[in-house]
């Protein structure tokens, strides 16, 4: 029976979520499986991939083939990488403690370029957090300065000149509106005197 290493899509319609399983090469997508081997999603940024590594390298070994796409993801977790020492193991090239140290030193590896990509994702995510808030801040204060009204008279600091001269301006107008109302008095009186 030829067997192939592929993924079964689950979840809900615009949002996929694979299942990683060895499958008779005759049997529908979705239909019956041998074992599953892992799970793939691919909504999150990296992707999330769990896999059981030593069972896909057994199948492997068996002579499954892998789809593409699960040919992508097998390397990219180290099985492939894994099933290749495993063949330099067999055929007596290297020990077996040499390739479990060659596999661990990979997967170290790869565990630093994961976390950086993570590490730069979540930079540039605060980053962009940042800038529209920034921006956000300021078409508020923009849109705070256009709400108050402008006061044309500015304020100007008291000094003793500026208050002495402050005191004889509001004086002489005292002085000339007392005497505009004596004289609209004045000639009230007269216009009452001449009606008589």
């Amino acid at each position: 029976m030829p067997v192939k290493i592929r993924l079964q899509r689950h979840g809900k319609k615009g949002k996929p979520y694979y299942w990683i399983v060895a499958a008779d090469a005759r049997a529908k997508r979705d239909g019956k499986y041998l074992e599953k081997l892992g799970a793939y999603n691919p909504n999150t940024n990296p992707a999330t991939i769990e896999l059981n590594v030593d069972g896909a390298v057994q199948w492997l070994q068996n002579g499954a083939q892998p789809t593409d796409t699960a040919r992508a993801i097998l390397s990219y977790k180290g099985a492939m990488l894994k099933n290749h020492l495993a063949g330099g193991v067999a055929k007596g090239a290297i020990t077996a403690d040499q390739a479990e140290e060659k596999f661990n030193a990979w997967l170290q590896e790869k565990a630093g370029t994961v976390q950086a990509k993570e590490a730069g994702l979540s930079d540039a995510q605060a980053k962009a957090k940042a800038d529209a808030l920034a921006a956000e801040k300021a078409v508020n204060d923009a849109r705070i300065a256009a709400a108050t009204p402008e006061v044309e008279e500015e304020a100007t600091p008291e000094t003793p000149e500026n208050a002495e001269a402050t005191e004889e301006v509001e004086a002489t107008e005292e002085v000339e509106a007392t005497e505009e109302v004596e004289a609209t008095e004045a000639t009230d009186t007269e216009a009452t005197d001449t009606e008589k």
